[in-house]
C-alpha cells in the first residue's frame, strides 16, 4: 500500500493485484491516480494468465513490475514443521513469482523496455531458526532474478531484487497467526516501515534508462547478523 501511495504521487497509473477485492477498493479511492485492480490469487495459473491477457489498453503497456506479493507461515524447525506450509510458500513466492513474471515479460519485450522488482528478503542470505522454506525461496528469488538479468541483457528490460529486512507490516501476524505476537516482536527496538521499502522502490524506478540496481540489502539499523552459534558440549 504504502508503494502504491508513493507511486500514485509521482503520477503513475497503477495496476493492483492482489486476493481480497475489498482492500484493492479501498486502497483505488485514496489515489489520486489512474488505477485498475485486479482480484487473483497468484498460485492459479489461469487466473494470473487470464488477467494479462485481458487488460484494457489504457492499462496494457507495462512499464514496472513490482513482485512484492509474500508468504512466510510459522516458526518451527524444519523437523517440526507443516509441510502444506511449505507447499503454500512455495506456490505463493516462487511459483506465483514465476507466473507473474513470464506474463510481464510477454509486454516489456515486445516494447523492448521495462523494469522487473522482485521484493526478496534477507532471508535468503541469513539463515535462522525456523525460518527454513521461507528463507529458500527468496534465495530462490535472488537467483532468479540475477538469472532474468542474464537472459535480459541486451533487451532494455531490467532487473532489481530488493531484500528488506525485518519490516512492520502484516507479515509476521500472518507468519505467527497472532497480532499481539507479532506486535510484541516489534516492541522495544525500531524495524523497517512500508514507507522506507517504498522508497527505495521508488528510487530505482527513477533511475535513468542506462543504470541497473542489480540487489539492494536494506536493514533496520536495530537488526543484523547474529554470528555463528556452537553445541557445546560440557
Amino acid at each position: 500500500m504504502a508503494t502504491a501511495k508513493l507511486l500514485a504521487k509521482d503520477g503513475h497509473k497503477l495496476i493492483l493485484l492482489g486476493r481480497r477485492q475489498k482492500r484493492l477498493d479501498e486502497l483505488k479511492t485514496s489515489l489520486q491516480t489512474d488505477v485498475l485492480t485486479a482480484k487473483i490469487d497468484i498460485t492459479d495459473k489461469k487466473q494470473v494468465a487470464d488477467c494479462f491477457v485481458s487488460l484494457p489498453a489504457a492499462f496494457s503497456d507495462i512499464d514496472v513490475l513490482i513482485n512484492s506479493a509474500g508468504l512466510a507461515l510459522g516458526m518451527d524447525p524444519a523437523q517440526e514443521a507443516d509441510i502444506e506450509d511449505w507447499e503454500r510458500m512455495v506456490d505463493t513466492n516462487i511459483t506465483g513469482l514465476l507466473r507473474v513474471t513470464r506474463s510481464a515479460l510477454d509486454i516489456m519485450k515486445r516494447k523492448g523496455s521495462g523494469l522487473i522488482i522482485t521484493i526478496g528478503s534477507s532471508a535468503a542470505n541469513i539463515p535462522y531458526r525456523g525460518g527454513n522454506v521461507y528463507g529458500a525461496t527468496k534465495a530462490f528469488a535472488r537467483h532468479f532474478s540475477r538469472n532474468l538479468r542474464t537472459d535480459l541483457f541486451g533487451t532494455g528490460i531490467k532487473v532489481t531484487n530488493l531484500e528488506p529486512g525485518a519490516a512492520e507490516t502484516e507479515f509476521t501476524s500472518i507468519r505467527l497467526n497472532d497480532a499481539k505476537k507479532a506486535k510484541d516482536f516489534y516492541h522495544g527496538w525500531h524495524p523497517l516501515l512500508p514507507e522506507d521499502i517504498a522508497k527505495t522502490i521508488q528510487w530505482v524506478i527513477d533511475q535513468p534508462a542506462h543504470v541497473n540496481i542489480e540487489n539492494i540489502e536494506l536493514m533496520p539499523l536495530d537488526q543484523t547478523y547474529a554470528g555463528l552459534a556452537i553445541n557445546k558440549i560440557v
